[in-house]
């Protein structure tokens, strides 16, 4: 599998940015997708999920905030992420699991300056 995440940047607080994740080498509709982060000094957390059926999950933290989406004809996910906080500053990170191993995309990072 590869996993192509795109959309990070730089906001301020209350701002919003998009994260897009293009997926290949697996038959996309097929998998459940996850975004995770990682912020400076601490572990890695997952962020949000959708299934395959397109049921959706998100850490307490980005409740009310953040929207996970895919597009099965684009092979994509993407995850809405509004009113921005410095906390939410990190590196961000696409996955699934694949044959009973997590599998990573490279990153993509955001900066949320208050």
């Amino acid at each position: 599998v590869q996993l192509q995440a795109s959309g990070g940047g730089s906001v301020q607080a209350g701002g919003f940015l998009r994260l897009s994740c293009s997926v290949s080498r697996i038959m996309f509709r097929a998998y459940d997708m996850a975004w995770y982060r990682q912020a400076p000094g601490k572990e890695r957390e997952l962020v949000a999920s959708i299934t395959s059926g397109g049921a959706t999950t998100l850490a307490t933290p980005v409740k009310g905030r953040f929207i996970i989406s895919r597009d099965n004809a684009q092979d994509a996910v993407y995850l809405q992420m509004n009113n921005l906080k410095p906390e939410d500053t990190g590196v961000y990170y696409c996955s699934t699991e694949e044959r009973g191993r997590r599998r990573w995309g490279q990153g993509t990072l955001v900066t949320v300056s208050s």
